[in-house]
């Protein structure tokens, strides 16, 4: 028992040593003292102790995302080199606005208090919770002179446009893909937009494979389009203009304008009707591919009378609707009508997982 007692009282005084005795210095550095705005900065905060530090604890976390600025975590490191503790804290920040700009951030300092030893060493009924004493500390500003610049979007940057022939026979999907790959703020892209007259136009949300670097994003976007149409039609040059850091001006990525040449359909009646079904693999990623494609065969296969009316456009699609004899025949007209609103409806009748034209009928929000 007194052995026991003996060791706990060194075992507290020990500590209380740790405790009093460790010291920490804190340093701040910056990758660039002048950047254009949003050009990526790196910032980097080590704060080394003096011995192991078990005792302490720091809260220091300066992400946001706002007007002036937008700062991300890049990484937060521990590790003991001879036995001293280094803390390291890494940051990736963009600024919005030009001008003389500071990063000044506050951390708090946390370390056990006299209390929360002796509950934990004597063995308190509250011996289980840790008390800490807090400091707030200032961290050392950093000062960065931001340089304008015409475009939110920064850094260097490759552009690549994969398409199909431009030969293809109505209602058969045209396929095109746009690929932005190199180094950027990647966030700040925008999907591009098509609008051609007579032309159905679908496109897929953009897609990013990306990494943050001490330089910033690096990695790839793309975003994909299928054209649908019965008759030649023209998609415009594609241009994208940002600042390229290489060459500190503006750059401007550009492909020139695809004529698209549409031949007439060359469907035969018999052989539609005498052709067997090939098996259906659904992958979600390509639905919209899935949906303009029998969007453009039903339409060639189905005859639809479409007759003239001075009724509202929706008088009119609830009596086609209701017109409609087969499900094949109402999957088209769904189709037409709106494909993103009635997509799911579409698949589960091309999936064979609704087999009711009645019960399909019941199902549509008008």
């Amino acid at each position: 028992m007194k052995k026991n007692l003996i060791k706990a009282v060194l075992f507290w005084l020990l500590l209380q040593t740790q405790l009093l005795g460790s010291e920490y210095e804190w340093s701040a550095t910056a990758s660039k003292s002048e950047a254009y705005a949003d050009e990526a900065i790196h910032l980097e905060y080590v704060c080394r102790f003096n011995d192991r530090a078990e005792l302490y604890a720091i809260e220091f976390d300066p992400v946001r995302d706002d007007a002036n600025y937008t700062i991300t975590l890049l990484r937060k490191d521990e590790k003991i080199e001879e036995g001293k503790k280094i803390s390291t804290y890494e940051f990736v920040a963009y600024v919005h606005q030009a001008g003389l700009r500071q990063f000044a951030f506050d951390l708090e300092m946390k370390k056990t208090n006299k209390d929360s030893i002796e509950n934990t060493v004597i063995g308190r009924d509250n011996g289980y919770y840790a008390e800490y004493e807090t400091k707030i500390i200032k961290q050392k500003e950093l000062t960065v002179n931001i340089l304008e610049n015409n475009s939110t979007l920064v850094g260097a940057l490759a552009m690549e446009i994969k398409k199909d022939t431009p030969s293809l026979k109505a209602y058969t999907p045209y396929h095109m893909q746009i690929t932005l790959s190199g180094k950027a703020n990647f966030n700040a892209l925008k999907p591009f937009a098509f609008v051609i007259e007579g032309v159905k136009i679908f496109s897929e949300a953009p897609q990013k494979n990306i990494t943050l670097t001490e330089d910033g994003y690096e990695g790839s976007w793309s975003q994909k389009f299928v054209f649908v149409a019965t008759k030649d039609f023209v998609i415009p040059k594609i241009t994208l203009n940002y600042f390229d850091l290489v060459n500190a001006a503006t750059k401007e990525l550009s492909s020139e304008q695809t004529q698209v040449e549409v031949l007439p359909p060359t469907f035969v009646k018999e052989e539609l009707l005498d052709a067997d079904p090939e098996p259906f693999v659904f992958e979600k990623e390509y639905l919209y591919y899935l949906l303009t494609f029998i969007t453009g065969f039903l339409f060639a296969k189905i005859k639809i009378k479409f007759h003239k009316s001075k009724k509202t456009q929706k008088n009119i699609f609830q009596e086609k609707v209701k017109n409609a004899t087969s499900l094949e025949e109402l999957s088209m007209i769904l189709a037409l009508k709106d494909v993103k609103k009635y997509e799911s409806l579409i698949l589960e009748i091309e999936t064979k997982k609704l087999t009711s034209l009645q019960g399909a009928k019941k199902l549509i929000e008008y």
